[in-house]
């Protein structure tokens, strides 16, 4: 594809050419990255034992799915036990993905943990060892890393101890990593316009912006409010906050569910109709019907599953 911009290192290109391919129009990247306990609530609700030839078996029931998903997704998140397990014909995941033209992905970070000297605020770990674990993920064919972060939404929070933490001590060297490993970053924001100085810290990193993704909530009331917002309201509040902190240089956000169900859907829609100007991709990055949603083009059918109607809220997530 021709650059705009010719005086890009190959490196830089390769992240650059990535990023598009994942935020092409009316496309996504589904999460199929559950740890092994977060997969474990899934065999539990059909009765299954957590083992990992369940998981492996219940990864690859989607992942060699016909040819109807295509044009709706245009990459994978992987968990790392999943990146190196492989179908019943012998092709390992990452084949199968990339054999239907998608990227892959890996989950690099280590869960969040409780950040000292905060009132039940959280960092997230696995900057240690990063650097060693994303050359061998960028060999066995990631191209590009998830890194997940949550911010305590109250009264006196988020609290500028836990902002430095996430977004400048650890977002920043995350980035970092990946990008000198080859890596595309996306990372996983679930707080709105006080992480400003995410963006200041990358740029003081040297990180190449054109080379990243944000995976962001929508700007959405909380599970316990009791006021109702029109979808119209909600689009108009999240581009309205991604206009005040996300830089028109970011290719793209993909976005979170945030514990919505299938109102994400009718969201994401209001969010691609909404007048106001949008420099970015804005997408999807949760498995839910979403490719028409993207595009602006979702009519609501009134007859969604079970599955699509039950919230994924899940309260203190860690």
């Amino acid at each position: 594809m021709p650059y705009q911009y010719p005086l890009l290192t190959p490196e830089q290109k390769e992240l650059s050419d990535i990023t598009h391919r994942i935020i092409a129009l009316g496309k996504g990247i589904p999460a199929a990255d559950e740890s092994t306990g977060s997969t474990a609530k899934w065999l539990k609700s059909i009765g299954t034992e957590n083992t990992e030839e369940n998981r492996c078996f219940y990864c690859q029931l989607w992942l060699t799915a016909d040819n109807r998903v295509n044009p709706c997704i245009k990459g994978v998140i992987l968990f790392h036990e999943t990146l190196y397990q492989k179908a019943d014909d012998g092709r390992p995941f990452p084949q199968v993905i990339k054999s239907k033209g998608n990227v892959v992905s890996i989950k690099v970070d280590k869960g969040v943990v409780p950040l000292e000297r905060a009132n039940g605020e959280t960092t997230t770990q696995g900057l240690d060892g990063l650097s060693e674990r994303c050359a061998p993920y960028k060999k066995d064919g990631a191209h590009f890393a998830k890194w997940h972060h949550v911010l305590k939404i109250g009264k006196h929070t988020p609290s500028a101890l836990a902002i430095i933490e996430n977004c400048v001590n650890v977002l920043a060297h995350y980035a970092s990593i990946c990008q000198q490993n080859g890596i595309v970053l996306i990372y996983c924001q679930y707080v709105t316009e006080k992480v400003w100085l995410l963006y200041k810290a990358l740029s003081d990193h040297g990180i190449y912006l054109e080379g990243t993704l944000l995976k962001s909530n929508m700007v959405t009331p909380g599970h316990a409010c009791i006021q109702k917002f029109s979808h119209e309201e909600i689009a108009m509040a999240t581009v309205t906050m991604l206009h005040c902190t996300v830089p028109p240089t970011v290719p793209g956000i993909t976005f979170l569910s945030g514990g919505q169900s299938k109102e994400v859907s009718i969201n994401l829609n209001a969010i691609n109709k909404c007048p106001l100007l949008k420099p970015w991709g804005l997408t999807f990055s949760y498995t839910l019907a979403n490719s028409h949603a993207c595009q602006g083009k979702y009519t609501p059918s009134g007859q969604a599953g079970a599955a699509a109607s039950e919230s994924l809220f899940i309260f203190n997530h860690a």
